[in-house]
């Protein structure tokens, strides 16, 4: 790919999967626990899928899944409503509640990048799939953990526009006060995460370890031999080659490289 010189004045990133919560499992719990509280159990294949989507719609994208849908009729002899939805999502919504406050510690290199992008004058923004009432648990215990990005912006902010539409990156955009969309760059974890980015026209890039689309504690990564590791890595760049992304790290750490790259 041909590279433009770009002078980067800000970085977006997602929340959990890319910036806290290795292996993004916040989320998946609580999804799972609501299924099965109607007498569904999705697999985390399942669950992962639609990550970083806006909850209710990840609830919906599940429920439209060809063989959670065939369970949900096998199970409640009809299929699935709009209120069905509502309460799965609204059980998924108490059950993240209960855990979120566990799930926001930074994921390795991640304090250290932030400081080196903060030195060199590039302004740190984030979008979520998270509520704002989520948001309130996950932000102030980042903080505590050593990270807290500029602003940040949830569906809530944007009419419930989450992802994959480009308007909560906007919203940072502005709250930044960033001149043009070719000097943003928009870090995440998900499928949702790259196709934001670009849907915002900005440039995409999709980080492999502790990702969603990985889905592997820190020690079960680790725990892995080096091809397994590779393996896994591989998997995971064809998702975000597959869904357009600009480009791929394996870890936060090689984000201030790819910045000066773009930049000579």
């Amino acid at each position: 790919m041909s590279e433009m010189k770009r002078t980067i004045e800000a970085v977006i990133f997602d929340w959990a999967g890319t910036t806290v919560d290795y292996g993004c499992f916040a989320p998946v719990q609580a999804f799972i626990s609501a299924f099965e509280t109607f007498g569904i159990t999705p697999t985390v294949e399942e669950v992962r899928k639609p990550m970083g989507m806006l909850k209710r719609d990840h609830v919906k994208t599940m429920m439209h899944m060809e063989r959670i849908r065939a369970e949900w009729q096998r199970v409640h002899n009809r299929d699935f409503t709009e209120e069905d939805i509502d309460q799965i999502y609204e059980c998924s919504e108490k059950s993240i509640f209960k855990i979120l406050h566990n799930y926001a510690e930074p994921k390795p290199y991640v304090v250290e990048v932030i400081n080196t992008l903060r030195a060199q004058g590039i302004k740190i923004g984030s979008t979520t799939g998270y509520t704002d009432e989520m948001m309130a648990i996950v932000v102030p215990k980042a903080k505590e953990n050593g990270y807290e990005p500029d602003c940040w912006f949830s569906p809530n902010a944007v009419n419930n526009m989450g992802r994959p539409y480009p308007y909560m990156i906007y919203e940072n955009m502005k709250q930044l006060k960033v001149t043009s969309v070719h000097n943003v760059i928009k870090v995440g974890d998900t499928v949702s995460d790259i196709k934001e980015g670009l849907a915002a026209g900005i440039l995409s890039v999709g980080i492999i370890e502790g990702s969603s689309c990985m889905g592997l504690s820190e020690e079960e990564y680790t725990s892995l031999s080096e091809v397994e590791k590779r393996a896994q890595c591989e998997k995971v760049r064809k998702i975000y080659e597959a869904a357009g992304a600009d480009y791929i790290i394996n870890n936060m750490s090689e984000l201030p490289a790819l910045i000066e790259r773009l930049s000579m």
